[in-house]
């Protein structure tokens, strides 16, 4: 049974992801097939190109986002993601899809023509680059004629894109919405921001019914999407609760030993 894996965006949230791919290696749950979005695109082309957890964890915890080196000039972002590349092609060295052991497939948002891309072929790191560019922080990415942002602008939890071709499909989301007290809706721009979470969410949620397993640790609501810490504790919150799920679905997991 072909058995696919569907990883959401989240930013820093998105280690929460590499506890889960700890938990289902432990339990022989291994995936044929990944989609992603921002954070879970990263984690999802570190996977696939046959990278281990724990250099994983150590990618995350060395990239230090707000460095001044990765400020933007002259682009419409504070932060600069072609700044980034370098980082990227250290863990992967081969910049092309072709390279990875696990067929993947990235979205990104074409703020030109308001269009969701899906890459799974050609360069890598670019639309890697390109579906983590949270809007407002990071400047888009150049990509042919294109001008791309967060693929979670319009599909933050892609399991849309494997549902068809997955006998079992895996979804981990790791984006829950959190509840604010009215003193922190300040201002209008705030408001927007809230809608626009919302908005964001209730898409994702609705798609959960697609999955055959779903992992949602909701405890990862009180953690923000751009904060440099506490990093360990977000990856033991994804893994325990992939355990959790994990041994309540056992009986109906098409397991199978790692070799």
């Amino acid at each position: 049974m072909t058995t696919g894996l569907i990883l959401s965006g989240g930013g820093y949230r998105g280690i929460a992801h590499i506890g889960v791919l700890r938990a289902m290696e432990e339990a022989g749950l291994k995936p044929d097939a990944i989609a992603g979005t921002s954070a879970g695109a990263v984690v999802g082309a570190f996977y696939a190109s046959g990278l281990s957890t724990d250099e994983m964890l150590e990618f995350f915890k060395g990239l230090q986002i707000f460095s001044i080196g990765n400020y933007a000039f002259g682009k419409p972002g504070w932060l600069d993601p072609d700044n980034f590349y370098e980082s990227f092609r250290k863990y992967l060295p081969v910049d092309d899809f072709s390279s990875l052991k696990i067929p993947l497939k990235v979205t990104a948002t074409n703020i030109l023509n308001g269009r969701l891309e899906v890459f799974q072929e050609g360069p890598l790191i670019r639309p890697l680059l390109a579906s983590a560019a949270f809007p407002g922080v990071f400047a888009p990415v150049e990509i042919g004629d294109g001008y791309y942002v967060d693929g979670g602008v319009l599909n933050n939890f892609p399991a849309d894109l494997l549902r068809e071709q997955a006998g079992f499909l895996v979804g981990v989301y790791v984006n829950p919405v959190e509840e604010v007290r009215r003193t922190e809706i300040k201002n209008s721009i705030a408001v927007l921001d809230r809608v626009l979470k919302l908005k964001t969410a209730q898409e994702s949620i609705r798609k959960f019914e697609l999955c055959d397993l779903l992992v949602y640790p909701g405890a990862l609501q009180k953690f923000s999407t751009f904060l440099e810490k506490d990093l360990d504790t977000i990856f033991d919150l994804g893994y325990r609760e992939a355990k959790k799920q994990i041994a309540e679905a056992s009986s109906d997991l098409p397991l199978s030993k790692r070799t």
